[in-house]
Parts: C-alpha cells; structure tokens; sequence
C-alpha cells in the first residue's frame, strides 16, 4: 500500500489494554503514514454493530494520562520520524457537557489522507462494513475527504487478545482533578515527544485557559548549542498550531519568558502548575514568589521525563532539545544557494568560526579527508610582502613609520594604529581582503587544473569579508563563549577581559550561523568531533555526487 502524508489513527481499545498494544499500532501505522499521524482516542468504540456510532465525550482519567505518555514515549522510539499528535476535542470534565465534542467536523493543520484504526474485526465479512463506518465516524469528528482511505490494522494485532484477555478485571477509572487555569514554561524547540506530552498533559489538566511561557533571548545564555534554537516567533507558532490541533477550545495565551518566574508570581487566576522531576524546585520557587506576592500558591502536577532510547555518550538520557540539536551538528541544516556562476568542481566550502573555535583543527582534518586547504590567514601575510600592490597601498594609507628595518610591515604596530578607529580598520580591510579574494580564487584553480574535487577555505572573515561568492557552501564551527575566552587565554597567554574584547570584534556565533549550511562544535572530545566531521564529509560527497548525476 502506498504511502501517505497524514493519518489519523482511532483507537477503541479500552483504556487498560491500550498500552500493551501502542507499540504495534504505531509500528503498522508508520507503515503507512510518513509526516503526520494524529491520534483519536474513543475506548469502546463499536465499528462492527450494524448501526452507525457517534463520537461522545470521554473523562479526563488518570490511566487517561498515563497512556498518553506512553504514547509519545513508544512512538519515539518505535517511530521518530512522525509528527504524532493526541487529540482532546472529545475529553471533557464537568457536569454541564455538550451533547457532542463534535458540532461540526473540526479542521486540523494538515489535511487527513488517510483514517487507520485498532478496531479488532471479529468477522472477515464485516471489512467493508467496518471501514465505511470508521470512515464517516471520522468526516462527523474532523474536516477531511469524504473518499478517505480506511485501514484496519487488526491483522497485525490479533495476537495481543489472549495477553489482554488474561489481564482479568480491573480497577474503576480513577478521575483525573482538573483545573480552570493552567501554566507551563520551556524553551520548546523543535518540539519533541517531551514537549507533547507536557503540552497534552496541560491541555489535559485546563478546562479554561492555558497559559505558556516560552524562554526569550535572556534566558536561553546557558543553553548548550543556543545558536541552534529556533527564533522565538517559530517556536510559538509552532506551539499555536500544535494546541490548536489539540484543544481548540481552550483559550490558549503564550507569552515571552526572560526570567525563571515571568506572569505565573502574579497572575491571580492561575491554579496548576505543570512541572518536570527536573523542574519540580523551579515550580516550588514559583509557589514561593506567589505567596510572598500575597497570591494562593499553585498546585504542581508532575510528570514522568521521557526517556530517550537513542541517546549518545554526550546527551542527556531523556528526550530533550539539546539532543536533537546536537544530532544536526554535521548535517545540512540549509541547502546551498545556487551558484551557476561557479565552476562544479572543485567543490568549494567555506570554513569560518570565532577566534578559539577549533576552526583550524578542523580544516586540518578535512585536508587529510582528501580536501584542498586554504588558509587564509597564510595568504594574509603574503599580501604583505615588500613589492606586493596592497604593500604599497598600506603604507600610502598608514605611514611609512611601520617598516622594520628589513623593509617588512610591522604587523604589530599596523595592529594598534588601525584598531583606533572604526575607519582605520575598514581602510585597511579595503585594502587587503579584495588581494587575498585574489589568491584564494588562484589556488582554487590550481587545484581545479590538478583535479582535485572539495576546496577548503579556512577564512576567520570569510563573512565579513564578503567572500561566500566564492564557496558552494558555508560550515560555521561554534563553542560557547566562555569556552572561547579560556582557549584563547591558554594558548595566546593573554588576559580574559583581552580575550573578550577580541570576540566582540568579531561576529557572533549566532550571526555566523544564519549563514551556515552546515555546523559543527568543538566542544567535546576529540573524537566526537571527528565523527561529526566524518558525518558532514560523508553527507558532503553524496551531494557532490547527487550533482554529478544530475548533470549527466
């Protein structure tokens, strides 16, 4: 069976026996769905009694909470690469309920291809009643063709009736207590299963309003790989598609976090607090701000962290953000921009990254990968050499008073002259970044005449300086800041504030990454950042000859 983008799968299960079956569900789902795979929950659903069943509300329930979590813990492991997403329309608490969750068809962000469903078909003669039924069951809940494609995945889940039958009798539904008024706060990037379950678990839990601080600028200093983070107007909308998706009934406000505290010390309606085992103590210090603001303090509803099964020796064990951003280091994070006004091979990267950076250790080991290196800081000094035109040029500009007594420049005195003033420093870049452009692009056709396929420019400028007319693709190498200081400290023997004050000349990370199609990080052992690099060289070939092939 062919492939679709989005799914909805409708589990009828029983509440109890569905956390035995979600593993194989999703497996057989993931066969089927490739992006999106929404998830309705109707425990007792009928499909196979002849008349046609409507959606009703269900009650928020504690085993109701434990198999979402299960849900998304299972389906990052088994299927990681959907977008899995429970649906609460129909979870309701109160006395006062609407006769149905489902007035009209309610639209979802992507557009269902396909409806899947855990009914067990007891009779092989029923498939075509069973599947026209699941079919308008799901038109009557969400906006969606009326042709879509019903599948039951009851083939590959038979076996599990004996374990589940075994279970025995179980204890009653133990309702789950909810709230008019509900906070969190995160960083929510690249939203993950962690994020969904602490979302679900919130919409869960509020029957009024959902209130979300989501971390700005101010706090997100410390956070490992923050270069990497998606801007702060991607991640709400991110969060406002996926909530509207979830509960649309909910009154859903998300606002700017700059401090561990934000709106939740003074916002008199809020009453839960939805927290981690590694943010109970923030939750706790929430309490404590509020009461001394002579506001109630709130209840903290906490939840498992998820485990992460696929975690390496340099991330954390449970599914977080900084995991999925250390997996991109080596990846292409943006395609290369065409250049048609570059020769095809070789093929030319350009290596940039703040002073201490690793840049240079890298460029050395992508050369004894197999590729030309230039260094661009060798071809600074040659650009100084007596006779050269930027030589002369300098001296016009700075004086004469810097030759040394060979005749050379001293670099040095140039050094503290220029650094006085902003246009000191632009009158000699003027100068000498258009004479090394020059010898770059001499050494490119040198190794184009010799054949040779990947050039390296390893140019702490190369931004500045303009010089990306010159590559197929940008790498930008990243450490933290304070990383960068005790490098530079160490191996120049220069004072910290020193240190500082030469990063700050220099653009930031942050700046450099929005220009980077790939980046890596020296910031852990040696050979983890080889098999970062081993990763970028290996993807780097298979699109050098994806475009060879496309040529042809």
């Amino acid at each position: 069976m062919s492939m679709f983008s989005t799914g909805i799968l409708v589990l009828t299960s029983p509440l109890h026996t569905l956390p035995l079956r979600i593993t194989p569900v999703l497996n057989s789902a993931a066969q089927l769905v490739e992006r999106t795979l929404y998830v309705h929950l109707h425990p007792g659903l009928n499909l196979g009694s002849g008349s046609q069943p409507r959606p009703g509300f269900i009650p928020p329930a504690v085993d109701l909470s434990t198999l979402i979590s299960r849900l998304y813990s299972n389906a990052a492991n088994v299927c990681g690469h959907l977008d899995v997403r429970v649906l609460l329309t129909n979870v309701r608490s109160g006395t006062v309920i609407p006769s149905c969750p489902f007035p009209t068809p309610q639209s979802l962000s992507h557009s269902p291809e396909v409806v899947l469903t855990d009914f067990p078909l007891q009779d092989p003669g029923q498939s075509n009643q069973v599947t026209q039924c699941l079919q308008k069951y799901t038109g009557h809940c969400y906006v969606c063709s009326p042709s879509l494609p019903s599948v039951l995945l009851h083939p590959q889940l038979m076996k599990l009736q004996e374990e589940e039958e075994e279970e025995g009798l179980k204890e009653a539904v133990k309702p789950l207590e909810t709230y008019s008024d509900v906070v969190v706060g995160g960083t929510f990037d690249r939203l993950h299963g962690a994020h969904k379950t602490l979302l679900n678990m919130s919409c869960l839990l509020a029957n009024r309003r959902f209130l979300i601080g989501v971390c700005d600028q101010g706090m997100l200093k410390k956070k490992v790989l923050k270069e990497l983070i998606e801007p702060y107007s991607l991640r709400v909308e991110r969060l406002q598609e996926f909530l509207q998706d979830i509960k649309p009934s909910l009154q859903v406000e998300i606002v700017p976090l700059d401090d561990p505290f934000g709106v939740s010390v003074i916002d008199p309606l809020l009453q839960c607090i939805v927290v981690s085992e590694e943010t109970r103590k923030g939750g706790e210090a929430v309490n404590k701000k509020r009461i001394e603001n002579g506001l109630p303090a709130l209840v903290l509803h906490e939840i498992q962290l998820l485990k992460d099964a696929h975690h390496t020796e340099i991330e954390e064990e449970k599914i977080s953000s900084s995991s999925l951003r250390s997996r991109l280091l080596g990846t292409l994070l943006v395609p290369p921009k065409e250049a048609p006004h570059l020769p095809p091979l070789p093929y030319v990267v350009g290596l940039t990254g703040g002073s201490g950076s690793g840049k240079s250790s890298i460029a050395k080991q992508l050369e004894a990968l197999g590729a030309v290196r230039i260094d661009c800081d060798k071809l600074g000094h040659e650009v100084y050499r007596p006779g050269t035109a930027a030589y002369h040029r300098v001296l016009e500009e700075f004086g004469s008073d810097l030759l040394n007594e060979d005749k050379t420049i001293n670099r040095r005195t140039l050094g503290k002259r220029v650094f006085e003033s902003q246009a000191g420093l632009k009158a000699l870049t003027d100068i000498v970044w258009p004479e090394i452009a020059v010898l770059v692009k001499k050494r490119i056709d040198q190794a184009r005449v010799e054949g040779k396929e990947v050039c390296v420019i390893d140019a702490a400028v190369l931004l500045e300086a303009g010089w990306t007319d010159m590559v197929h693709e940008v790498w930008v190498t990243i450490i933290p800041e304070d990383e960068a200081v005790l490098r530079i400290t160490q191996r120049d023997g220069v004072a910290a504030e020193d240190a500082v004050r030469r990063l700050q000349s220099q653009w930031s990370s942050a700046k450099q990454v929005e220009h980077a199609n790939v980046v890596l990080s020296t910031l852990w052992e040696p050979e983890i950042t080889r098999r970062q690099l081993l990763k970028a060289w290996n993807l780097l070939g298979e699109r050098i000859q994806q475009r060879k092939e496309e040529e042809k």
